[in-house]
């Protein structure tokens, strides 16, 4: 298909604090028991995708992610590490490696996504428009837990987030208008000049910007190097070329864009609302071809580009993660309801057991559970939705529900862990009770301590 593939990694992240360290970045944070970015890779690999640049937030992280995908997948897939300065933002990035950018169309995915849509198809629809770019767009993921862990009323409802405003065309092939972050609580401007062209407008905010695109390599460097101040490709890059796809190239050179005048102003209350047509008989589905007005009817247009849209189907799995919430969601769905992505992992319909574990007398381990490999586990404890890695020391009569346990982790007797997450290598004496807290690597919690929604960690050196 001829298409380069760039994984933007990341590295550290202040929302998933104290989750990531220096010793396990972000890409590797686990999910199931394997890194984040697994999925990812894995997934462009069954898609036959498999010459790819992952680029990585710092020097250390990204030697840890190299090493960790040369062991994982070595003879299957072609990829060069590259290493950014941290905090550039995703535009940034990409502009960083730009010079190793060579093939004709660009597919970017974030490496925090985990999803059973099939990159190929974006990579497919995007040749078949030949667009300037192709967003994957999908169902705004409903976070929280299903059994809380919480004991606040607010957290145990699973409420459906809001991303994006985004307006299609009535075919839903083409993204004519998206609003992202703090532009979706103000109204919503539409450009007068698209509607008069498509004639009507589907407005949506039930939709979520997955961070999977594809890119006309020429259209993306000659914006990352005329807009030098584009630090984002979801809040800058994509909603520019959303707003110019009409105009002449002039627009594409750096010319004002003049986004306040001649639009039309609607509500972005409304989950959907249908614009009317805003001229009789304006609406045709090649409103991209070469135009003979421009926008306020002044002159001729040379050029437009495409900004299509590939809408996964509403039974599709996609969740970024980017909060220690969705950490926790997409943890409880992979070894749930989205077990499938587990493709080569053995399990049955309850439960995925690692080899050799050991458990003890009247321990129940209950559905949608994961226990790694090499963990051991005392007698009358219970697990419930919640997975526990590799090589842990569980005493007696612990409870864990709805929690993530990382590697080599000791609990000792009479432990109740509840809506929490543990990292690796931390020590929890007897009977300490954790109740929706996060416990950075290497802590020790002291004999007998309760904690509530607290983050517990080491000090940095």
């Amino acid at each position: 298909m001829n298409f380069q593939v760039v994984v933007l990694a990341g590295g550290t992240s202040n929302n998933l604090t104290p989750l990531v360290s220096k010793e396990v970045p972000k890409p590797l944070l686990p999910v199931a028991n394997r890194p984040v970015l697994y999925y990812v890779l894995h997934q462009l690999e069954q898609n036959n995708l498999k010459d790819l640049i992952v680029v990585v937030e710092g020097g250390d992280a990204a030697l840890l992610v190299g090493a960790w995908i040369s062991g994982t997948f070595v003879d299957r897939l072609h990829v060069e590490i590259a290493a950014v300065p941290e905090d550039i933002g995703t535009a940034g990035a990409i502009r960083a490696i730009s010079r190793h950018l060579t093939a004709k169309d660009i597919l970017v995915m974030s490496g925090d996504l985990v999803s059973d849509v099939p990159p190929g198809a974006v990579a497919a629809t995007h040749r078949r428009h030949d667009a300037a770019v192709t967003a994957m767009l999908c169902s705004v993921p409903v976070s929280g837990p299903l059994e809380s862990g919480s004991s606040s009323g607010k957290d145990k409802a699973k409420k459906p987030g809001r991303y994006n405003i985004i307006g299609l065309d009535p075919a839903k092939q083409f993204l004519l208008h998206i609003a992202t972050g703090p532009e979706i609580e103000k109204d919503t401007r539409l450009q007068k000049c698209i509607l008069h062209a498509v004639g009507q407008m589907e407005i949506r905010s039930d939709l979520m910007d997955a961070h999977m695109y594809a890119f006309k390599r020429s259209v993306l460097q000659e914006v990352l190097d005329l807009k030098d101040t584009f630090q984002s490709l979801k809040q800058d890059v994509l909603p520019y070329l959303v707003r110019s796809q009409l105009k002449s190239e002039a627009s594409l050179n750096g010319s004002p864009q003049g986004e306040e005048n001649g639009n039309e102003k609607v509500s972005s209350q409304n989950n959907q609302v249908l614009v009317s047509r805003i001229l009789a008989n304006a609406s045709t589905p090649s409103f991209h071809k070469h135009c003979s007005e421009d926008c306020d009817g002044s002159g001729p247009i040379r050029k437009t580009h495409k900004c299509c849209a590939y809408i996964a189907t509403s039974s599709s799995y996609c969740v970024r993660l980017n909060s220690i919430q969705a950490f926790m969601d997409i943890n409880r769905d992979v070894t749930g309801e989205a077990d499938y992505l587990l493709s080569d992992t053995s399990s049955d319909r309850n439960n995925i057991i690692g080899p050799s574990p050991k458990i003890g007398t009247k321990t129940t381990v209950g559905p949608h559970c994961m226990l790694g490999e090499g963990s051991e586990m005392g007698d009358k404890c219970q697990v419930k939705r919640s997975v526990i890695g590799r090589h842990c020391r569980i005493g007696s009569h612990v409870k864990v529900v709805n929690s993530v346990v990382m590697n080599y982790v000791t609990i000792g007797d009479g432990c109740i862990i509840q809506g929490s997450v543990i990292c690796s290598n931390v020590q929890l004496q007897e009977l300490v009770v954790l109740k929706d807290c996060q416990v950075g690597a290497g802590f020790v919690v002291t004999a007998g301590s309760e904690h509530k929604g607290e983050s517990l960690a080491r000090k940095e050196k």
